[in-house]
């Protein structure tokens, strides 16, 4: 049994990869920012396993919290990013890309080696892209560190509690017999179950031949925007009709969203990474890892309740 540290542990793949490794018998060292974080992850787990998980308050974007926070720790799982920000990027480098040299930096002075970082699938270094860029250059930082690293890199992650298919789900909903998509809606993504993402951080912790490996992780077949939307309107047992937007079009509506702090399904920011693929291999994780992963088809039920009570759901 080693003891894991994972940041970001409330967040929607902490909280899938916390019980994954309960499950696998480690001592898990839940990182919050806030006590509510921690209680909020703990009231997820349930009753039998909160005395499994110790938690800590620390915060990636204030590295003298760090080092006390990795006391007594073997390894760390680095899930702890923001996927968009209200800046102009200047809190995605802050977090995703200055968060992580911070947790390098304490890895280091604590003599901790082997990391398991959560990167990005179709990400680039380009100042044009700040959730792109800011994962990129996160990844080059970790490859440069020195330590026992492996990076993992999913495509769009679904299961309870996720971000984009919820958000998708909501604007379903609030259409008026429309939905949007950007462009042609052909963009490629290749979803992959969050608790298969999980599983590979278990097998990556444990499989000393991934040190030093990138993994670009996605499911068993590719999707285009507009299929994935097909998905979910199936899923939520509606009818609307899918009607392509000129990108500069969505673009302005993002924008509007953005200015009143709305949810909206892609950001401004993300319409910009459109142009870059977000699909990987399709037969990486049954050959490297040993499973098949979960088909999308038929598994997004959890999106007709509520977000807050989707953990625990059948999907």
């Amino acid at each position: 049994m080693s003891t894991i540290l994972v940041t970001g542990a409330n967040g929607f793949v902490g909280s899938h990869t916390v019980p994954a490794l309960l499950d696998a018998d480690h001592r898990v060292v839940a990182m919050v920012r806030t006590r509510s974080a921690g209680d909020e992850l703990l009231g997820r787990l349930g009753a039998a396993r909160r005395s499994d998980v110790e938690l800590r308050e620390a915060d990636v974007t204030r590295p003298a919290t760090l080092g006390p926070a990795l006391a007594g720790v073997d390894a760390v799982v680095h899930l702890a990013a923001i996927p968009r920000d209200y800046t102009g990027g200047a809190d995605l480098a802050r977090v995703n890309t200055e968060g992580t040299r911070a947790i390098l930096a304490a890895m280091t002075a604590a003599g901790i080696r082997r990391l398991v970082h959560l990167g990005a699938l179709g990400v680039a270094d380009d100042p044009r892209l700040h959730y792109a860029s800011s994962k990129a250059r996160a990844e080059s930082a970790v490859r440069d560190s020195g330590l026992d690293w492996t990076i993992l890199k999913p495509s769009l992650q679904f299961g309870p509690g996720d971000g984009f298919f919820n958000i998708v789900a909501g604007l379903v909903r609030l259409s008026p017999g429309i939905v949007p998509v950007p462009g042609d809606g052909k963009s490629r993504f290749q979803p992959i179950f969050v608790g298969d993402v999980a599983a590979v951080v278990i097998r990556s912790l444990v499989d000393p031949s991934t040190v030093g490996g990138t993994f670009e992780l996605g499911g068993p077949r590719y999707w285009t925007y507009r299929e994935i939307t097909e998905e979910v309107l199936r899923a939520l047992g509606k009818r609307r009709a899918i009607v392509p937007m000129p990108i500069p079009l969505i673009r302005l509506v993002a924008g509007s969203a953005e200015l009143v702090h709305l949810p909206f399904p892609v950001a401004t920011d993300q319409l910009r990474q459109l142009r870059l693929d977000n699909v990987g291999p399709l037969d990486l994780i049954p050959s490297r890892f040993g499973f098949e992963p979960r088909p999308m088809e038929g598994g997004l039920g959890y999106l007709r309740r509520r977000p807050r009570d989707q953990y625990g759901a059948a999907e």
